[in-house]
């Protein structure tokens, strides 16, 4: 493939992400706030607590830390799970009115990000040839860390101009690295203690 169509790839996967990663969810749980809708907010609620780790994966992309390039794959992938693995949450979904504004939008978002995450992270694996840091230099490596870091300069500009201080790359991976570990211990706790006394129910996730 040629490295200007594979860089457009790319662009067009994080525009993507953005929208049915972020901004659609984002939206979604406001709404679903506002009308009380319980079922929808807890759904949401804990896509939210899973897609964190597509943060971590920016934070350490900012600083070309190889391991970003594996938590965008495992991330999407994980996003999927999320949205379809409670039993108890599948079945308030299912009774909700189909045709209401906002179940239906959460369904065709839900089903949306079912088939497009799956091909990002298939698409994103493609980048894990890039693993070695002397290739992250590359035309086609350097293209997947373009976004974080443009990113990482706005906030940049805002964390200095707000609290006067430097988000550099460096801390954007400590602060990455940190979060890494406690979404770790907070994943493993749930697999070994409340998931095999709750089973697929959401309960406290």
């Amino acid at each position: 493939m040629p490295d200007s169509l594979y860089r457009s790839l790319v662009w067009l996967d994080y525009r993507l992400a953005v929208l049915f990663s972020v901004g659609l969810p984002l939206v979604l749980l406001l709404w679903a706030a506002v009308r009380r809708e319980r079922a929808l907010v807890r759904l949401l609620g804990i896509y939210w607590k899973v897609a964190s780790l597509l943060l971590i994966t920016v934070l350490l992309l900012t600083d070309r830390r190889p391991a970003g390039l594996v938590l965008a794959v495992i991330a999407q992938l994980l996003v999927v799970v999320s949205l379809w693995f409670w039993v108890d949450l599948n079945e308030e979904l299912a009774d909700l009115p189909p045709w209401r504004p906002l179940p239906l939008t959460v369904r065709i978002w839900r089903w949306a990000i079912t088939f497009w995450a799956p091909l990002g992270a298939l698409f994103s694996a493609t980048a894990l040839g890039c693993m070695d840091t002397a290739r992250l230099a590359s035309p086609r490596c350097a293209v997947w860390i373009q976004a974080p870091v443009e990113l990482h300069r706005h906030v940049a500009a805002v964390f200095g101009f707000v609290f006067g201080g430097q988000w550099t790359p460096a801390v954007a991976a400590f602060v990455g690295y940190l979060a890494l570990v406690a979404y770790a211990v907070g994943l493993l706790q749930w697999l070994l203690v409340r998931l095999p006394r709750q089973g697929r129910v959401a309960g406290e996730f």
